[in-house]
């Protein structure tokens, strides 16, 4: 199987907003292969920092190889997002200068069958994103109720098909487990009615069976609650969605934030008014990019006024 090299999207546009520069410390708490990570290091050069985060194991051997040019500048962590605040304190930082969020899944993580993110190869049903989570996809199909299966999928995949779905899933586990991702994509086409979509069928039930394995939209939330106490006054975050579960909870905090509290001054301005997403040359060099939306916001300092 020929494997394809991932593209770092929005490239241009993150360096942009992040704003990067010499002797400024940056994270990048979903590190991956280190593309974006390098751009910022280059830009940010000779004294610019960073620190990377992430969770699978083979990113960050990956991100490890790719980045080890930069040596002292580079330091990296196998870490959840979530835990971006334990993971600066336990090396004697407080604040960062940038923080940037990629929440999309990767080429060689979609690629490789042994990991069963994608239906287009026949693997096991695991879907983790670090192989130390407990719970793999197989185990959620085999012992949510079909109730619990019908709300994953419709609220994490918005799949309308949901009932038809969790019904037809519930069916085939009495007399066998669904252990692979070509079993599980062929219970969901003959589940649901054939429709010209754009999509394949069982599309939205796998995006919901990896939300719910890596519990997802709660460490997107997790790690948003931090942002305000880890930046610097002048701090950039910028967080890319793929989906609009993902963007709607980031645009809620941006907003919230922009806006500020009663009594209070607001805690950021926001730099993107609306999601910048990939130019027309991007997508053709990158259909992965055509989904991905990028947020920026600037911290301000206690007593500035947004604008």
């Amino acid at each position: 199987m020929e494997k394809t090299r991932h593209l770092p999207v929005l490239l241009k546009e993150v360096i942009e907003y992040l704003d990067c520069r010499p002797g400024r410390i940056y994270v990048d708490g979903t590190v991956g292969n280190g593309g974006h990570a390098r751009a910022i290091l280059e830009k940010s050069a000779p004294t610019g920092k960073l620190i990377g985060l992430d969770w699978d194991e083979e990113a960050i051997r990956r991100a490890q190889e790719n980045l080890s040019a930069f040596g002292g500048r580079v330091n990296l962590f196998k870490k959840n997002f979530k835990d971006i605040k334990a993971v600066l304190k336990s090396i004697s930082l407080e604040r960062v200068d940038g923080i940037l969020l990629d929440l999309g899944v990767s080429t060689e993580q979609l690629e490789d069958p042994k990991r069963g993110f994608s239906f287009r190869w026949d693997g096991p049903l695991d879907m983790r994103m670090s192989q130390e989570t407990k719970t793999t996809a197989q185990d959620f199909l085999q012992k949510c109720s079909e109730s619990e299966l019908r709300e994953i999928f419709w609220k994490y995949g918005e799949e309308r098909w949901a009932k038809r779905i969790s019904r037809a899933i519930v069916r085939q586990r009495q007399s066998r487990p669904i252990r692979t991702t070509r079993e599980l994509a062929g219970v969901i086409e003959k589940s649901v009615p054939r429709h010209r979509e754009k999509i394949h069928s069982a599309t939205r039930t796998f995006q919901a069976l990896r939300i719910s394995v890596n519990e997802e939209l709660s460490n997107l939330e997790a790690f948003l609650g931090q942002c305000e106490d880890l930046l610097n006054p002048g701090g950039r975050l910028n967080v890319i969605s793929f989906h609009s579960l993902e963007d709607r909870i980031v645009k809620n905090y941006f907003r919230q934030w922009a806006k500020g509290e009663k009594d209070h001054f607001p805690l950021f301005r926001l730099l993107t008014p609306k999601p910048v997403g990939a130019s027309p040359e991007e997508v053709l060099a990158n259909p992965k990019a055509r989904s991905a939306k990028l947020r920026a916001a600037e911290r301000l300092s206690k007593n500035s006024k947004g604008g």
